[in-house]
């Protein structure tokens, strides 16, 4: 996996705080036991993936453990994420690099004793990608570029473009960048966030929105 997946897994990772496992709210309040909140997987169909020029490259699952307040007590919180990621070749200086990526990013709604603690919900696009752009040390100087609404897990969902600029240090090359990143959207017991990086030399909306349009979320 190359510096460019690992810091932009982790900064999906980093989003996220994360269905209910092994014990109730009551132990958790009492001091019993602590919680584990785990999403299920968002992913795209493979029926979309075949019509695209976008593959798989990895899945993984993404454990934090957060300690938080609830009834009087402080308990930790384990979360786990799910991240499914999508990648395209890109020629650059007549050489191919994987450059154009799409993450889809599952996180658990943390709700104890009916208080919410995961803050994907609330965030803004421009909250998201700044989360991103500060632990993604390679993308600098981002911007708003413009927004539309897209076709996404059964509902029209705002998708905002930004411009930035990023350096991949495989080939060692700057490169402006556009990214595109969804609004929270709730689904089951989750709440999916989806991004999109790309050199700004190609144009990838078109492909992005109908990898929006393929995403499933496997509850």
């Amino acid at each position: 996996m190359d510096s460019t997946r690992r810091r932009l897994l982790a900064a999906t990772g980093a989003i996220g705080t994360a269905s209910l496992a092994g014990c109730s709210a009551l132990d958790f309040a009492l001091g019993n036991d602590s919680l584990a909140f785990e999403s299920d997987a968002a992913v795209v169909a493979e029926s979309t993936l075949a019509e695209s020029e976008y593959s798989e490259s990895n899945r993984t699952s993404d454990t934090i453990t957060r300690t938080f307040e609830a009834g009087g007590q402080s308990r930790e919180v384990e979360v786990t994420n799910q991240i499914a990621e999508y990648d395209r070749a890109v020629s650059i200086l007549t050489q191919e690099f994987r450059w154009a990526l799409f993450t889809v990013l599952s996180t658990p709604k943390v709700e104890i004793l009916g208080n919410a603690f995961n803050p994907v919900a609330d965030m803004s696009t421009d909250e998201l990608v700044a989360m991103i752009q500060g632990r993604y040390d390679q993308i600098d100087n981002v911007s708003r570029d413009s927004t539309r609404e897209v076709e996404f897990l059964g509902d029209s969902v705002e998708v905002v473009r930004y411009r930035a600029d990023g350096r991949f240090t495989e080939a060692d090359l700057r490169v402006d960048l556009t990214l595109h990143i969804t609004e929270p959207v709730a689904a089951g017991e989750d709440f999916v966030v989806c991004f999109g990086v790309h050199p700004r030399r190609i144009d990838e909306t078109d492909a992005i929105n109908d990898l929006l349009g393929g995403v499933e979320h496997t509850a």
